[in-house]
């Protein structure tokens, strides 16, 4: 259902197609009642219906329909508030940002200039990985928040809003939303007249009342200040959407603004022949050759330099104001009479033709077309360059291990430039079938290899570096990607793998090596010309072990081993690098692993050792000493942007559960004085909590501080809510009784 009506590019549809009606739902309009939906479903006679997702008038211009809505959209964005007093900093969640580059957020306070970042600039730094649609990230405090979104064609919709003083969250959706293919069907409610339209699935589904019976929207919206569409919106630094024709602003409101020019003339360097174009990209790292063949197109030269002139243009946009390499990404060439030789060798006789070659000449990718109709792809957005890097990538890993001569520097080389790339969303298309029906989409070259031989190489590399000195950053890195099942398993055999005795070998290495790597990470991640993501190792081991713990419970052939997972969080504690992010997956690891005895005594020894260290109350204010722990956090922690109010949340429920756990485990009596201390802390931070003082109480009752233990348990009957599950709420108020009547 995402599809269906998630993600909408289209200005119109209608759709009609046989309908079978019930006696209980009558003929008509029907409109929408979900929040930001603006639909329309109309059933018609002889058993038709329409979907109406937008409707306007329409104009024929010679061979052209053009669309205009019939009434003008309230807001482009739909926001939604959270509001917390005491929250330092507002959290932004942009919902399903599949278009990120177009979007562009400002903050303003009061009449100071606004300050714009692009959504995608935000969004590499928040999710290195790109795993996630939703992007997730804080800003500063502000009076006013601007939304933008650029289209091309030069025109800009820019949304201002008032932010109220004490917002703490705000989630923010596009209201531009793409239609996809229809497999839905629905049912009708009498009780309340909705019908309810989903997929087979069921999930997502839009609900729908008569026009007649629909009733104003309850919901309270957040309504933008003002509402612009601007031509050459602009600010200081900003990169450009490059087009011919940017026209004129269609808003009677909008603002001018001055439209710039870039300062730096982009420009590429074409070779005059095959030869030196080969050995020009041989130097120019982190490029692709394009080699155009259009030899019987009499136009050909003139319309591969029209093409070069466009892409100068709009890398001359892009990087703006000076030379940036990592928007420069291929080289261009068209072949003439003097190649056939090379075009034969390479099998290409075909008239339009595109092959794309890496720095060693070889062929990683071939299309039957024109450069023209392939333009679109060669830019800095398209994922076509991910996926060249990665054909190159398996390509030159299989070449060295093929290679007598590789030395260890190479091979260690060559799992790093197939471990650092990224994972496609596509990531299961085979890209390299193709057939004759679609023989000018591109098909890129095939690479297999040997798992058991590679599983071996990666061993013997891991077992060789045991006693290095200084770490190997390359190696380190690799290291990281693979235990976090992001590395070249994942890249060479698609598949999610449960972590071995070579990947906790490997993890020893980041260990015995935690403060030369840290000391380097910086520096390494910055290194000119190349891209490389290392994090804090303490939070990127903890993610791992986390990872490979829900890998292994759905992987039924896995020989889950708890005994070396823990091992690893012990390492890393001893070696005083267990923060709160190691910390937080140990315990959930810890609290479903059992002793022998029934008990969770490993558990709580080392809850022990993280209370007393940060926790207990001897060491100062509570609050302060949280305060100080959140403070201190991973920039890419989960709390870091879930916030203050949920990193206090999670310790009061954390030693609550801890505390429990003595509760309801006979095996576990040993610590009922260090159970009473993390209960009574519970409730230092979460006050009249019904679950903290039933805990509190038995215990309390278990140390046989009976009377202590019945008002404790008396006020966890008082404070009892409806919120309260009523098994729960039942349990409660049996143990009062039973602790009044002596049968506890």
């Amino acid at each position: 259902m995402r599809n269906f009506i998630w993600s909408f590019f289209a200005f119109f549809c209608l759709i009609s197609a046989s309908f079978s009606q019930t006696k209980n739902i009558e003929k008509g309009s029907y409109l929408s009642t979900n929040k930001g939906q603006k639909i329309k479903l109309n059933l018609l006679e002889d058993n038709k219906y329409e979907l109406v997702f937008y409707s306007g008038n329409y104009e024929i211009k010679s061979d052209s329909l053009l669309f205009t809505s019939s009434e003008k959209a309230e807001n482009t964005f739909d926001l939604a508030f959270k509001n917390d007093k005491k929250a330092k900093k507002i959290k932004i969640k942009f919902l399903d940002a599949v278009y990120y580059y177009s979007f562009y957020i400002g903050t303003q306070k009061g009449s100071e200039e606004v300050q714009y970042q692009r959504l995608s600039d935000i969004r590499e730094k928040v999710n290195p990985e790109d795993d996630k649609l939703d992007v997730d990230f804080e800003i500063e405090r502000a009076d006013y928040l601007y939304l933008v979104y650029e289209e091309y064609g030069g025109k800009s919709r820019v949304s201002k809003f008032a932010l109220p003083k004490d917002v703490s969250e705000i989630t923010v959706k596009y209201q531009s939303e793409y239609l996809g293919d229809l497999n839905i069907s629905g049912f009708f409610d009498p009780k309340t007249n909705e019908l309810t339209i989903s997929e087979h699935s069921g999930k997502s589904p839009l609900v729908f009342r008569n026009a007649k019976d629909k009733q104003p929207d309850k919901v309270s919206k957040v309504i933008a200040l003002e509402n612009k569409t601007i031509s050459n919106w602009t600010y200081p630094g900003k990169e450009a959407l490059v087009s011919e024709d940017f026209g004129l602003a269609s808003d009677s409101t909008a603002v001018a603004v001055e439209s710039y020019t870039p300062t730096f003339d982009f420009k590429l360097k074409i070779e005059n022949n095959l030869k030196n174009a080969l050995s020009s990209n041989k130097n120019a790292k982190n490029k692709f050759l394009v080699v155009v063949a259009d030899s019987k197109n009499p136009s050909a030269k003139a319309d591969f330099d029209t093409f070069i002139k466009d892409q100068e243009t709009q890398m001359s946009y892009t990087m703006y104001d000076s030379y940036h390499p990592e928007y420069d990404l291929y080289n261009y060439y068209l072949t003439t009479a003097d190649d056939k030789k090379w075009l034969k060798t390479n099998k290409i006789t075909d008239a339009q033709s595109i092959v794309i070659l890496n720095n060693n000449g070889d062929v990683l990718a071939t299309a039957k077309s024109s450069l023209k109709d392939k333009q679109y792809l060669f830019n800095y957005y398209d994922g076509l360059y991910k996926k060249l890097q990665r054909a190159d990538g398996l390509l030159d890993f299989n070449k060295t291990l093929k290679n007598k001569k590789a030395t260890d520097t190479d091979l260690i080389q060559a799992f790093n430039k197939v471990a650092i790339l990224e994972i496609p969303y596509d990531y299961d298309t085979d890209y390299t079938v193709t057939t004759d029906d679609n023989a000018a989409e591109f098909k890129f070259a095939t690479t297999t290899l040997d798992k058991k031989e590679i599983a071996q190489i990666w061993k013997k590399l891991i077992e060789a570096h045991q006693k290095d000195t200084k770490p190997n950053m390359y190696l380190a890195e690799t290291i990281v990607r693979e235990i976090k099942n992001q590395g070249f398993s994942k890249q060479f055999f698609k598949e999610d793998k449960v972590l071995n005795d070579t990947d906790f070998l490997a993890i020893d290495y980041l260990i015995k090596h935690y403060d030369a790597i840290d000391a380097e990470r910086v520096a390494f991640n910055e290194k000119e010309g190349e891209l490389h993501v290392i994090g804090n190792l303490s939070t990127e081991i903890a993610t791992a072990l986390q990872q490979n713990n829900y890998i292994s419970d759905s992987v039924t052939t896995a020989v889950k081993d708890d005994s070396k997972t823990i091992s690893v969080y012990k390492k890393l504690i001893a070696a005083g690098k267990g923060n709160f992010e190691c910390y937080q997956n140990y315990f959930t690891y810890l609290a479903e692993v059992q002793d022998k005895d029934g008990s969770n005594t490993n558990y709580l020894k080392e809850f022990t050792t993280y209370f007393n260290a940060n926790l207990a109350t001897d060491k100062g204010s509570v609050i302060e000493k949280l305060d100080t722990m959140f403070t201190s956090m991973d920039a890419n922690s989960e709390y870091s942007y879930n916030g203050w109010n949920a990193f206090k949340e999670y310790h009061s429920n954390l030693c609550n559960d801890v505390a429990w756990t003595v509760v309801s485990k006979p095996g576990n009596t040993g610590f009922i004085k260090s159970a009473i201390t993390w209960s009574e802390y519970s409730l230092m931070i979460s006050k009249n909590n019904t679950y903290y003082l039933d805990t509190l109480a038995q215990l309390y009752y278990k140390d046989g501080q009976k009377e202590k233990a019945i008002e404790t348990q008396t006020l966890a009957v008082k404070y009892l809510t409806d919120n309260v599950e009523e098994e729960t709420a039942t349990d409660i108020r049996e143990t009062l009784a039973k602790m009044q009547n002596g049968t506890y």
